[in-house]
């Protein structure tokens, strides 16, 4: 369902659940539900794609150390391949909320629809500035998901994965046709598989 509310108003066990790494040519994508603390609150928090790597950084530890409960999930490139990247960002989300400590009372899901839980749901549109637990989601998913990229750059010089993040850029692409792929590239993404077929 989609809330067309405040939700400033909306209190008590809420889990913000946000992804990052849907567009990427490889890795996985990574997704994260977090719950605030209301008694305990987060200077700062905005969607991750707004804040200095530095300030993203600062914040990922204060969620995790503030946080009532918060988890980092993920799907694999073979289960993106395997579902698509829509069901695998579904899988992983529904990853995420399983995997918090204490059972929130409503998840709230940043975009335009809700993966398969066993609490109450409901989707927002650009909610990683709007609902801070979501944004508070998408700073741990997005830091989590950078370094795992430095260690990908570190096992498979070349790319420039430590810089495009996965990402088809010029660069990217340009290593791509000039190395082939690697085992972490998503064989289903239409420019690794036009490599393939050639």
């Amino acid at each position: 369902m989609q809330l067309g509310m405040d939700f400033s108003l909306v209190q008590e066990l809420v889990a913000g659940v946000d992804e990052v790494g849907r567009g990427p040519l490889c890795g996985a994508v990574v997704t994260a539900a977090v719950i605030l603390d209301p008694q305990r609150p987060i200077l700062g928090l905005n969607d991750s794609k707004k804040l200095s790597e530095a300030r993203r950084e600062k914040l990922f530890d204060e969620i995790q150390e503030k946080a009532l409960a918060w988890s980092i999930a993920r799907a694999e490139v073979e289960e993106i391949d395997r579902l698509n990247i829509l069901h695998a960002t579904m899988l992983a989300m529904q990853r995420a909320v399983e995997g918090l400590r204490v059972t929130p009372e409503l998840a709230l899901i940043d975009g335009n629809r809700c993966p398969k839980l066993n609490v109450p749901s409901a989707a927002v549109v650009k909610g990683d500035s709007q609902v801070p637990a979501i944004a508070a989601a998408s700073i741990l998913a997005k830091v989590s998901r950078d370094r795992e990229m430095l260690v990908l750059d570190q096992q498979y010089p070349g790319y420039g994965i430590a810089g495009h993040k996965g990402y088809p850029t010029p660069v990217h692409l340009e290593a791509l046709r000039r190395l082939g792929p690697t085992p972490i590239h998503r064989r289903s993404f239409g420019p690794v598989k036009a490599l393939l077929q050639d």
